[in-house]
């Protein structure tokens, strides 16, 4: 069994989970603008409530296949490829709004991570 690439599902998954089920109305040092919670994230970027349900919703749901690829390898490339996807979208919202990249390095760590589970 490859345990480093257990421990990067478990970074990636947990660590969206957290973001989006714990701490999406709590401020943080990454929020977009000058939002304090993730709806207001979104509205900075200019995005409607639907997508930020649609997006949390993908997010969550790939973050939970991820955590059963664990047990269901199969599912691992297609979770890690939706959900860098979306890390890609993320990184761009936050260029599109002029934060400063120190804003934007949870994207691209959870990215670089999605990338080396789909390769593995």
């Amino acid at each position: 069994m490859n345990y480093l690439l257990i421990a990067l599902k478990l970074i990636v998954s947990l660590g969206i989970l957290n973001v989006w089920l714990l701490r999406s109305g709590k401020a943080t040092a990454y929020r977009g603008g000058n939002a304090k919670t993730m709806r207001e994230e979104f509205a900075v970027y200019g995005l409607p409530f639907p997508v930020f349900c649609l997006i949390g919703l993908l997010k969550i749901g790939l973050a939970l296949a991820l955590l059963a690829s664990i047990w269901i390898p199969h599912l691992a490339q297609p979770a890690a490829m939706g959900m860098g996807t979306l890390m890609l979208g993320a990184f761009l919202m936050h260029l599109k709004v002029k934060d400063p990249v120190s804003k934007a390095v949870p994207s691209l760590a959870v990215l670089a991570l999605c990338i080396a589970i789909a390769q593995l």
